[in-house]
């Protein structure tokens, strides 16, 4: 089914209401939020900058699968920082296929210079391969912890796992996020696709990245939390 994990989150998000759904999900396969026939674009290593920097580390929905380097929403996001005079360079630290594992491995990498702020947009590949939430959580934790070690703000972006792997694994994968947030104090970003899962017009034919007008949708999410704490320059979870 063409728009399976798009479908797949928008039903995600239903389970952790407090609603109950008794409808029958179709079991899909899984597959990696990489898995598509484009190139992904390959991560360059930053060059030394002057402007303190927002590092995003993300999977394939951050470096930008499928669309334009300038239309992928890391790039819209240093747009609105020009446009708000912000002295901040954004580094696109999106690998495809990464998991939460696999952006704990390269953290050292995406902080390199003076990162300030740090964006942590992770866990699609570890709903998509069913991997254990509380290994996702352990993850996200040492990461966060590295983080606020350096003196970094950190921001945190949640997802939400497909119903493949049934409604406990969902539940127990979406409290991830909300969790941390609140044990380390970080800004959370409730999910990094609402308002574009589940929407075909807003979805690549694998119905998993966005299209240039849906990452636009997932930009203004992180745009509505990160704006307020790079206007303020401050670490308020330090």
């Amino acid at each position: 089914m063409k728009f399976w994990l798009a479908a797949a989150l928008a039903v995600t998000v239903a389970a952790c209401s407090t609603r109950s759904d008794d409808r029958d999900v179709t079991r899909a396969p899984s597959r990696d939020v990489a898995s598509t026939s484009a190139t992904p674009p390959a991560p360059a290593k930053p060059a030394a900058a002057s402007r303190p920097r927002i590092a995003i580390l993300g999977d394939s929905l951050t470096a930008g699968l499928g669309v334009a380097k300038a239309a992928a929403y890391p790039a819209l996001l240093q747009e609105r920082i020009d446009e708000a005079g912000l002295n901040y360079e954004v580094v696109n630290a999106g690998v495809s296929g990464d998991t939460s594992a696999g952006g704990l491995a390269r953290l050292d990498w995406a902080l390199e210079g003076d990162v300030r702020i740090l964006i942590i947009a992770l866990g699609g590949n570890d709903g998509l391969r069913g991997l254990p939430a509380d290994e996702l959580q352990a993850n996200l934790a040492q990461i966060i912890e590295r983080g606020q070690a350096r003196g970094i703000t950190v921001i945190l972006a949640g997802m939400e796992a497909p119903p493949n792997y049934g409604r406990d694994y969902i539940v127990s994968f979406h409290k991830v996020y909300p969790a941390l947030a609140a044990r380390y104090r970080v800004a959370l970003v409730p999910f990094l696709l609402q308002g574009v899962a589940g929407d075909e017009t807003l979805n690549q034919r694998d119905g998993i990245h966005p299209t240039a007008a849906g990452a636009r949708i997932v930009a203004d999410n992180v745009w509505a939390i990160l704006k307020p704490i790079a206007e303020a320059g401050k670490r308020p979870n330090t």
